[in-house]
């Protein structure tokens, strides 16, 4: 294996390397390369968010994490649909992600809750025909962060820009990482096989169903970023059932985890580097290959991000409880999801 591909490695990967490396001098060297890609990764990122920030103004640096994010999964990540098409879907979600999270803070409860359901459906059913690549964890995270990081109606013709720049770039290198791929399905075909008898859309349903839900309640029940609690939902209904449960105890213990550590960097480090704690996180992501240890090290950015607006005690507390409700909130819905099919299948046969 040469280094570029040993660099393109996931977390799993590189440690797999170390781990079967023959001798003392091997594991060196796959350690070595395993820390140069994190830092890599880590820098490329900081640069990345940064001209974003410069380019269209700082309200809008969540746009270039969201568009990073694409850009590293749609590398790799396809949509299980003909190239061209799948063009098209991209688009398609990139018109949701600029239209609805704005348009669910402009509307009252119901209204807010039919468009995230719409929107989340939408980008779904486009973006994650193909389930086994897990897109969900990149889109509808993406949705929810731009949901959560509202701009005021000055800066949103900004916003457009970013996300429209943010198309254009993740189309390119879909179309050439993608271009040749086999597959023969359209955007049509996508939408007539959508039924609720099958699971795949079974599981789209429940999980737009899920987040909406969450997100409406969290926001009328006046709780500090109800983002955090819709993401712990997205992140735990998964589609497969039986990685649910895991996901829910991973993500629980993960922030509770992320909360002391996060206390005692906060009381031991000096005032001066409190702003590196995110980066401190970042790259302990890149060296977990457990969801709950990812848990864990992502909590750093989150947290410090708010602490200036939630004070230290506020941000731990709200930090912990909106994951851990939101983590027990998608395993319920989980559960019921199952009696509601039933139902629905004895209603349709009568």
């Amino acid at each position: 294996m040469t280094v570029y591909q040993e660099l393109q490695l996931n977390q799993a990967g590189s440690k797999m390397m170390v781990q079967q490396a023959a001798g003392g001098r091997a594991k060196a060297r796959h350690f070595l390369l395993y820390l140069l890609k994190i830092l890599l990764t880590m820098a490329f990122c900081v640069v990345f968010v940064s001209l974003y920030s410069a380019v269209f103004g700082s309200e809008n640096s969540i746009v270039g994490v969201v568009v990073l994010l694409c850009l590293m999964v749609f590398r790799q990540a396809d949509l299980g649909m003909k190239a061209s098409q799948g063009l098209l879907a991209l688009a398609l979600v990139f018109l949701v992600l600029a239209v609805g999270p704005k348009a669910a803070h402009l509307t009252g409860v119901l209204g807010e809750l039919l468009i995230h359901l719409v929107c989340l459906l939408a980008i779904l059913v486009l973006g994650c025909h193909n389930v086994g690549m897990g897109n969900h964890l990149t889109l509808v995270l993406g949705y929810l962060l731009l949901y959560g990081y509202d701009v005021d109606p000055a800066a949103y013709p900004g916003r457009l820009a970013a996300l429209g720049v943010g198309c254009l770039l993740t189309m390119g290198v879909y179309a050439h990482n993608h271009w040749h791929d086999p597959y023969l399905q359209t955007i049509g075909q996508v939408l007539r096989s959508w039924d609720l008898t099958d699971h795949r859309s079974q599981w789209q349903l429940k999980a737009a169903a899920g987040v909406s839900t969450a997100l409406v309640l969290a926001h009328g029940l006046g709780v500090p970023r109800p983002m955090w609690v819709g993401i712990a939902v997205m992140s735990v209904l998964l589609p497969s059932r039986q990685a649910i449960a895991g996901r829910v105890r991973g993500r629980i213990w993960g922030n509770l985890v992320g909360g002391l550590v996060f206390f005692l960097l906060y009381h031991l480090l000096p005032a001066a580097l409190h702003p590196y704690i995110g980066i401190l996180g970042g790259i302990g992501v890149g060296f977990s290959a457990t969801y709950g240890w990812q848990a864990v090290f992502n909590s750093f950015g989150a947290m410090a991000i708010m602490v200036g607006t939630l004070g230290l005690p506020g941000v731990i507390l709200f930090r912990v409880c909106n994951n851990a409700a939101g983590a027990l909130y998608g395993w319920g819905v989980d559960r019921l999801a199952g009696p509601a099919w039933r139902a629905l299948c004895r209603l349709r046969t009568r």
